[in-house]
C-alpha cells in the first residue's frame, strides 16, 4: 500500500470503514494452542448484492455491532493502516507501531 496512514481513533476508523461500504466482523478462529480466539475482519460490499447474500459473510465471519469490534480492537491493542486510494486497503497493525 502506498500513500497509508493509521487510524486509531473509533470514530475515525468508523468513518473510513463506513465511506468504503463496510462493516465490521468477527470470526473465532483457532490460535496455535487450539484456543478460539476472535480475529477482527472487516467485509466491503464489492458489487450489487441480493438482500439474503447481505446478511452472510464468507469465511466464518459473522456481521457484528460497532461496539463489539471496537472494544475487540482495543482489546487486541491493534490500529487500522489505510490506504488513500478509492480501494478499501488496509491491514491490522500493533498500535504501538502507530505512535
Amino acid at each position: 500500500m502506498h500513500d497509508t496512514h493509521t487510524l486509531t481513533r473509533h470514530r475515525d476508523i468508523q468513518s473510513w470503514v463506513s465511506g468504503h461500504r463496510g462493516i465490521p466482523a468477527i470470526a473465532r478462529v483457532r490460535d496455535h494452542l487450539g484456543e478460539m480466539r476472535a480475529r477482527l475482519c472487516l467485509s466491503f460490499e464489492r458489487k450489487r448484492r441480493s438482500n439474503d447474500d447481505r446478511t452472510r459473510i464468507d469465511d466464518g465471519m459473522s456481521p457484528c455491532s460497532w461496539t463489539a469490534w471496537l472494544a475487540e480492537l482495543d482489546r487486541q491493542n491493534l490500529a487500522l493502516k489505510v490506504s488513500g486510494s478509492d480501494k478499501p486497503e488496509f491491514e491490522f497493525v500493533d498500535r504501538r507501531q502507530a505512535n
